[in-house]
């Protein structure tokens, strides 16, 4: 532990949260952290403001100054979520921390800490003179607010790689490790509905005048799925899942465990049979939030105004710009005769795919079975990381994976990591330098 906890915790105490404005200056000094390391591991490295929004760039070239070495490059993000509620944390969220077998802190594995396990087992490789493969690093400070700063400069990047690493998921369950080869894309909605001028009374009106919730209501009920299957149009270019993956995800843990662990409930009878075809290969519609009316007064009145947040979870193979005029034209046609619906896209990512069979991958899944002794099961992964459909595009295949586990808490208090899988996952990396030093 000696060897790497006093670094890491250094990275780990910078409270470096997006999504609070006066820790803007503590994302830049997370930021700084690395390139300072990187410089210190005999490379390059800046921290760049790409349109507000701060990137490190960096590389660690491959040992001798061997011309056609392959270019890796590394993707991960230095920002945080927010620690709220701190009463809810058994130690400081910014002061890591070992307890029995885990390292406790913000950020340990979401995503500095295993963001480290590249930066250290480059600088390792690189001091002993055996690094394979040049190393490029494009990390970004607002994953956690949007990511779409680090996809702007990608796109404007033309000096590609022959393979991307993402460390930024987890394994199935303690020492099974996975690969992620598919992540859905998100397009995400403000609704606005106006059924007249004011609210009224309903003892006077009621059952006669539209009613803003009843509407909305009705509207958001004629989308959402019953069976776990949207109607065919939001269905529209998904790319179903082979026998291949089919087969690896009857490898996982029940979907009814991964139901009750979460203390959620399922969907309807088939949910738990179907938990993985439908987070990983089936988009998903969902209301985020309702607004309208007095929920919490006793206010006997029909609502002339209501708001939602909704958003579509894309199947690998959808395009969010087709399937959000779908949606908008959808709901239009919902929404009752007299009540005037605005829909408003605030955000959207495209869902990415991994070919399983590409020389990197195979390369990837050697380094593990070294390392690990087991060899990881292939996955999609119904979140989103709006970087893999932009390193799909350059023709970059990505070996998306990690070593959190799924009670890590990533977003919640006491998140934390197994503290041995720190040294473990420094080994896997080099050791996936060392198989990616063959393409």
């Amino acid at each position: 532990m000696s060897e790497w906890f006093d670094e890491l915790a250094e990275f780990l105490r910078i409270p470096s949260i997006s999504a609070d404005a006066e820790r803007a200056g503590d994302v830049v000094r997370a930021g700084q952290w690395i390139v300072d390391l990187l410089v210190a591991a005999g490379g390059s490295a800046e921290l760049i403001d790409w349109h507000g929004q701060p990137l490190v760039i960096g590389e660690v070239p491959a040992s001798g100054g061997v011309d056609g070495a392959p270019t890796v490059l590394c993707y991960g993000h230095f920002d945080v979520q927010p620690a709220d509620p701190l009463e809810l944390w058994d130690s400081p969220p910014f002061e890591p921390e070992i307890r029995g077998e885990h390292l406790f802190g913000r950020g340990v594995a979401d995503d500095k800490g295993q963001l480290y396990l590249l930066l250290a087992a480059a600088r390792e490789l690189a001091a002993s003179g055996s690094l394979p493969v040049n190393v490029r690093f494009a990390l970004d400070g607002e994953e956690e607010t949007g990511g779409h700063s680090i996809v702007e400069w990608l796109e404007a990047d033309a000096r590609g790689a022959d393979a991307a690493i993402i460390f930024d998921s987890g394994m199935i369950r303690e020492d099974v490790p996975a690969f992620g080869v598919g992540t859905r894309g998100l397009a995400y909605f403000h609704l606005t509905l106006r059924t007249g001028v004011t609210d009224l009374h309903s003892g006077m009106y009621g059952g006669a005048a539209l009613n803003a919730a009843h509407a909305m209501i009705r509207t958001l009920d004629a989308l959402i799925a019953s069976d776990g299957r949207l109607a065919e149009p939001l269905r529209e270019g998904l790319i179903p899942p082979t026998e291949l993956e089919l087969a690896g995800w009857r490898e996982l843990p029940a979907g009814a465990s991964e139901l009750a662990d979460q203390g959620a409930r399922p969907a309807d009878v088939q949910a738990a049979n179907e938990f993985y075809l439908r987070t990983f290969a089936e988009p998903a519609l969902d209301v985020n939030g309702i607004e309208t009316g007095s929920p919490h007064l006793q206010k006997t009145v029909l609502p002339v105004q209501a708001h939602a947040n909704i958003s579509i979870r894309l199947a690998p193979g959808q395009d969010p710009d087709v399937i959000a005029v779908t949606l908008e034209r959808m709901l239009q046609e919902a929404a009752p005769l007299g009540a005037d619906l605005t829909v408003e896209r605030l955000s959207s990512a495209r869902p990415g795919v991994v070919p399983p069979d590409a020389p990197a991958i195979q390369h990837g899944l050697d380094a593990f079975e070294r390392v690990l002794g087991v060899r990881p099961l292939l996955i999609r992964s119904g979140g989103t990381l709006p970087i893999v459909a932009a390193l799909s595009d350059k023709g970059i295949a990505s070996i998306i994976t990690g070593f959190s586990l799924p009670d890590a808490n990533i977003h919640a208090p006491n998140e934390k990591m197994l503290a041995r899988y720190i040294p473990l996952g420094i080994d896997t990396a080099r050791a996936l330098f060392e198989e990616l030093g063959k393409l």
